[in-house]
């Protein structure tokens, strides 16, 4: 039985194949929308009191929002390195048109900011982890390289085998040391190279005061919601790369990610100083701007 907060590929309402709002999720920040364009159609939509980034999975298309045009170049999967994102502030209506995929991610805001573009070439590409917890991270949209009012929002890429989002941790708590988020995971991956249909599983526990338990299996358009508790390990089926976008909001005054691991699993991290980045990565026609790191 699939818990309440796994959401299957394409239960949207056309043309949208993931339609995920705060209220649906049962929560008040951050939410998701994809969009399938197909071969050439055009949506008009708002942004309310929602600020967006939106970036194309797999295809292309142009933002068109108050007298401006934002291009979004063609990406052929989320496995061809970064894409182009544009970020449109509250109140605003837009039109979007193109084909393939796109992405638009959520969160409710109270501050308006420019709308603008970022190119693929210059999105930040971080390699975390080492060993078999190595993995690739898109930061188009962190609270460290992309200035919003609530909105946070990245891409990671797992090879075949690998672990990521490993230790296991959680954002739940405005504290010094955690900020309460609220998470979404869409998940795509690969198929192998004899055609098979690839797969994943993603993990979410919680503490003793607010238990929460997931353990699901997910495949490409499946989504995963994470309100509270520790959220971790996401593990990519040996052959089978597995990509998920990450998209998170809070309540709290500071715009920023902030994490405390299971202290159980923390220990992880000072076994990686001896191992080496796995070799398949960078996933990226623009490693040129890659940075190694080994935190989350």
């Amino acid at each position: 039985m699939h818990s309440k907060l796994y959401i299957p590929a394409n239960s949207g309402s056309a043309p949208f194949a993931v339609a995920i709002t705060p209220e649906d999720a049962g929560w008040s920040e951050s939410s998701l929308h994809v969009v399938d364009l197909g071969e050439g159609h055009e949506v008009s939509l708002q942004t309310g009191d929602t600020e967006v980034m939106i970036l194309p999975l797999a295809g292309a298309g142009t933002v068109h929002c108050g007298g401006e045009s934002f291009e979004l170049s063609p990406r052929a999967s989320v496995f061809d390195g970064p894409a182009d994102m544009v970020y449109l502030g509250i109140d605003q209506a837009y039109s979007l048109q193109g084909r393939g995929r796109i992405a638009i991610c959520g969160a409710r805001a109270t501050s308006s900011y420019p709308n603008r573009r970022v190119a693929a070439a210059d999105v930040a590409v971080e390699l975390r982890g080492a060993g078999n917890c190595s993995r690739q991270v898109h930061n188009f949209g962190t609270a460290t390289t992309f200035e919003a009012d609530s909105l946070i929002a990245c891409e990671v890429i797992t090879p075949g085998g690998n672990w990521s989002s490993y230790p296991a941790h959680k954002h739940d708590e405005n504290t010094e040391v955690e900020t309460q988020l609220e998470e979404i995971y869409y998940f795509e991956v690969d198929d192998s190279p004899a055609g098979t249909t690839g797969f994943g599983y993603h993990r979410v526990y919680g503490t003793p005061e607010r238990p929460i338990e997931v353990l699901e299996e997910v495949r490409t358009g499946d989504v995963v919601l994470v309100p509270h508790g520790y959220h971790g390990p996401s593990i990519a089926a040996p052959g089978h790369h597995m990509y998920y976008l990450n998209v998170m909001a809070g309540s709290g005054p500071d715009r920023a990610w902030l994490i405390c691991d299971d202290p159980n699993h923390t220990w992880l991290r000072g076994s990686w100083e001896h191992q080496e980045i796995d070799p398949r990565l960078p996933f990226t026609a623009f490693s040129e701007t890659s940075s190694a790191s080994k935190g989350e």
